[in-house]
């Protein structure tokens, strides 16, 4: 396979980016404009009412963050007419038709000139509204789909999705497509038209019923939860990605187009320098609240495998597969164009590494209260390796001495009132949180990534210059990288938050 130089594909390309404000989009957008600035320019797609609110996101959201002070060290006082000239914020919104752009003239411009589209915009919550959910990450794959059509120069659509839309199944995952109406429990009946006219008929009854804002809020994502476990998804947010990808198997036709599916995305490894993470990504949060001295215990498996990939690496693969499906396309067949991006096969790293390397790291270097400036001493983190482990230790440590509180005379149940209620439901809330990430922690399926092998063969081959887009999982030390990359990273730009 000829595929030539990543740098010279991406010199005077022009690349249309949804959800220019996530976390692996800001990455992507970084590794473009520093190591190819010969690019030609970049369409951000951004949820805004107007160019001067997404030029404020732009700014504010993007390159005001501390990824691109590098670049911003690079090119000085030349950066601000360097970003102006290459960036392109864009007013849009992908639950919508034709992305929801207003301005004709620019949507023309963008039809005739991007040569790439990369779709990341998505709503990565859980427990999402399901009409939100379904809105950008099932029918919004469906709008970019058909703007990408219309793209007289498209050379590839990249479609990030997610590993887990494998559900929780066990063993050997392969990168196969989603058949549309396919469940993962073999219930019949999954109809992604049906689901949406259910979404509104709800909507509908809610608001007729005189419903709250809150109260609408809640009954959207209980109704998410339940489509989800109905046809065998542990949340809202893989199942509507699940579908998305249904749409892609489905309406692509002769797009050339390529879907990665990373597993957990992590802080980066190196570049543009190591440990730059934005948001509390899954198990992260566990490790700030032990670090802070607010939980002790750890819900997993500790033999189960815990499948993690840095960011940088999944930027990385995304712009090799981008070039070499742009000058390779593959439009019969669907398995050739997916991609694991993960380290659970090549790699593996299990639960327990993990809990020791939290545990050793925050012993040996505590959190220093911004109360009192004094160390937050943590002990042994208490492991719970199951689900019923951890409602029975639940029940007896917190739930149990609250229902006492109920036996109290009346005076001091008034007196503690606030007290009792507030408690209650935090606890409820941990509990079901808990539930919301038991199928990570309890996962017990490695994801095949026999195509992202071979793009990675393919790329030595054609001497790409992997010193640069780098994507090979087999060469993170896992200790290295958690002791003195990540958990410092989450320290440095999430604690403080």
């Amino acid at each position: 396979m000829e595929l030539g130089s990543i740098l010279q594909f991406l010199q005077d390309k022009t690349i249309l980016v949804t959800g220019a404000t996530g976390f692996i989009a800001k990455i992507f957008v970084e590794k473009i404009l520093r190591s190819q600035p010969n690019v030609k320019r970049l369409y951000l797609l951004l949820r805004a009412t107007d160019i001067e609110s997404a030029t404020h996101r732009l700014h504010h959201e993007i390159i005001g963050k501390e990824l691109f002070k590098l670049l911003k060290e690079t090119l000085g006082a030349n950066f601000n007419s360097f970003v102006s000239e290459k960036l392109r914020v864009v007013p849009g919104d992908i639950s919508r038709e034709d992305l929801d752009l207003n301005d004709s003239i620019l949507k023309d411009h963008i039809c005739n000139q991007t040569d790439v589209i990369v779709n990341i915009a998505a709503t990565t919550n859980f427990d999402e509204r399901y009409d939100v959910a379904l809105g950008i990450n099932t029918l919004g794959v469906k709008h970019v789909l058909n703007f990408a059509k219309k793209c007289s120069k498209l050379k590839v659509l990249l479609h990030v999705s997610t590993a887990y839309v494998c559900g929780e199944r066990g063993g050997l995952i392969g990168e196969d497509p989603q058949e549309m109406g396919v469940s993962l429990n073999g219930v019949t009946g999954l109809d992604i038209d049906m689901e949406m006219k259910l979404v509104q008929n709800k909507l509908n009854e809610l608001r007729e019923q005189g419903a709250s804002e809150h109260h609408i809020k809640l009954a959207m994502k209980e109704l998410g939860i339940q489509r989800a476990s109905r046809y065998g998804w542990p949340n809202t947010y893989v199942f509507t990605k699940a579908m998305g990808e249904m749409m892609i198997a489905t309406f692509k036709e002769n797009l050339p187009l390529v879907i990665v599916r990373p597993t957990i995305v992590t802080s980066t490894l190196r570049e543009p320098f190591p440990g730059w993470i934005e948001g509390l990504r899954t198990l992260d949060s566990f490790i700030v609240a032990y670090g802070k001295g607010r939980v002790t215990c750890f819900l997993a498996d500790l033999d189960a495998i815990f499948d993690a990939i840095p960011a940088d690496m999944v930027v990385n693969a995304m712009i090799v597969a981008m070039m070499v499906h742009a000058k390779h396309p593959n439009n019969n067949n669907n398995d050739s164009m997916i991609y694991h991006l993960g380290s659970s096969v090549s790699n593996p790293i299990r639960y327990q590494n993990l809990r020791d390397y939290i545990q050793r790291y925050f012993m040996t270097k505590p959190w220093i209260s911004s109360k009192d400036g004094n160390p937050i001493k943590v002990g042994k983190i208490t492991v719970m390796n199951s689900m019923s482990t951890f409602h029975t230790y639940m029940y007896i440590r917190y739930l149990l001495p609250l229902k006492g509180l109920e036996l109290v005379n009346a005076a001091l149940c008034k007196l503690f009132q606030g007290t009792y209620h507030e408690l209650h439901k935090k606890i409820h809330t941990v509990i079901r949180l808990a539930n919301l990430y038991k199928s990570y922690v309890f996962f017990y399926g490695v994801f095949d990534n026999m195509n992202t092998e071979k793009l990675v063969a393919a790329a030595r081959q054609g001497r790409l210059e992997m010193d640069l887009f780098y994507f090979d999982p087999k060469v993170i030390d896992w200790e290295d990288y958690f002791m003195n990359i990540h958990i410092p990273g989450i320290t440095k730009y999430i604690f403080k938050s």
